[in-house]
């Protein structure tokens, strides 16, 4: 699951909204990124620092874009099955107050989508093994 959720290069390949991604610099340990976002004629693109500490976390801080702040942690936990419990919380806000209110009304079901669309990247890749997610959004 670390891997997948480090692969930010294929985002657009299955998570909504990802248009593209550039990755700007990037080594075993870390790589700064900028990943483009759109929802029909609205298109931003952010830049991000991310921080891989395999196979345990993935951190993930804003540089640039059209936010005041964004910060995301991946944390990887193994279960006595094999499998993995991964608690992800992120913590952002636009600059804009219209962006804001759009996103906050909209923000649980984006976040239930995303969290479908890994669990169906998951399952590609990795296989049926028992997926289950509990959300808190």
């Amino acid at each position: 699951m670390f891997d997948l959720v480090a692969d930010i290069r294929r985002y657009p390949e299955f998570l909504p909204w990802v248009v593209a991604v550039r990755v700007r610099e990037s080594s075993d340990t870390a790589m700064v990124a900028d990943m483009s976002v759109g929802f029909k004629s609205l298109r931003e693109t952010f830049t991000s620092r991310v921080k891989l500490v395999s196979p345990s976390h993935v951190d993930v801080d804003y540089v640039s874009g059209p936010l005041k702040h964004l910060r995301n942690d991946w944390r990887f936990h193994p279960t006595a099955d094999g499998g993995t419990r991964l608690d992800f919380d992120v913590d952002f806000e636009f600059k804009s107050k219209i962006f804001e209110r759009l996103a906050g009304a909209f923000f649980h079901e984006a976040f239930k989508r995303m969290v479908s669309s890994f669990e169906a990247r998951a399952l590609k890749l990795y296989g049926s093994r028992s997926l289950s997610a509990t959300n808190v959004a």
